[in-house]
């Protein structure tokens, strides 16, 4: 994660600069409870991660993740050996936030300079939409938050 907006990181401290969302959704427990399609959504991050390093398998980052989560994630292990392979798109996800409950959001990904731009954003006028607002006026310093 390189960069992320001050409500993102109100609604998960890991969507964060610095946090791997890989290594996260597969290490910390919170993802689990997180996530309502947690299985779902690690077999598809491992096999776009697969796809991701392509034939550079010599990266010392890929392959310094691999070992870690190897090492540390049997579901990882599972994925992993399946070889599968999958490019990141769009689609919608469903969390459970601890202080707004489930929340459906649009997830659209975006390829930028080498780089993947993700971008979350509930349905406007959705429960979805006021819950963020919500979420926003509790924990950001100005509720200047613009949410369709």
């Amino acid at each position: 994660m390189l960069a992320s907006n001050p409500l993102a990181a109100a609604f998960s401290p890991r969507l964060t600069p610095g946090h791997n969302r890989l290594r996260d959704l597969l290490l910390d427990p919170e993802e689990r409870q997180f996530h309502d399609d947690w299985d779902d959504g690690a077999a598809i991050m491992v096999a776009a991660f697969r796809s991701s390093i392509g034939d550079n398998i010599t990266d010392p980052r890929a392959v310094e993740l691999v070992g870690e989560l190897s090492l540390a994630s049997s579901r990882f292990r599972q994925l992993w050996a399946r070889h599968d392979v999958h490019h990141l798109e769009g689609g919608t996800a469903t969390v459970n936030h601890p202080a707004i409950g489930a929340v459906g959001l649009h997830r659209e990904k975006l390829p930028v300079a080498g780089l993947l731009l993700v971008l979350y954003y509930p349905e406007a006028g959705s429960d979805a939409a006021d819950k963020l607002r919500l979420l926003a006026s509790l924990t950001l310093p100005s509720a200047d938050v613009t949410l369709p």
